[in-house]
């Protein structure tokens, strides 16, 4: 073996070794894989039902039950911009708190958990619509797909309006 070949090697498992890492749970919201913050992520769970709150912003589809708390939920695809789902099956919700409030985020479906070298992560694209680079802190590039990771401080937070119901 070479010393160029030993110095790849080394630098290989030096990135891999040294590289701060991160855990993402992985959620499809319409088409698009997203990723949120594992510490972030109190419980994901089927809501039974969601109960509509008068005047409230749009994106804000109800409160339910999360076991035994009464959350506020946050329809995703509204907040993204995407169409409502036609499908009838039933959404997930992931279970997050900010601010000492609760949150259900209503998505269509979870995936796994990806854990990821920070230094991996990239800048949102200058061609990522403007909808979502407003709640994203970056993407990270997967076998095949790109993960839009989710800053949930982002989501709740309407231009410094937190939503709770």
């Amino acid at each position: 073996m070479s010393t160029g070949e030993n110095l790849r090697t080394n630098v290989d498992v030096g990135h891999i070794v040294g590289s701060a890492m991160s855990e993402y749970i992985t959620v499809m919201i319409g088409d698009q894989t997203f990723g949120i913050s594992v510490p972030m992520v109190q419980d994901v769970f089927m809501p039974e039902s969601v109960t509509p709150v008068p005047m409230a912003m749009p994106e804000v589809a109800g409160v339910l039950n999360m076991r035994g708390r009464i959350v506020t939920a946050i329809d995703m695809r509204k907040r993204l911009g995407l169409p409502p789902r036609t499908d009838n099956r039933p959404g997930l919700a992931v279970g997050v708190e900010y601010r000492g409030e609760s949150y259900g985020l209503v998505i269509d479906n979870v995936g796994e958990v990806l854990r990821v070298a920070d230094d991996e992560l990239e800048r949102n694209p200058s061609n990522l619509d403007p909808r979502w680079r407003s709640i994203s802190m970056g993407v990270q590039q997967l076998e095949n797909s790109l993960m839009v990771i989710i800053d949930v401080k982002k989501v709740l937070d309407f231009q410094g309006r937190t939503m709770a119901a």
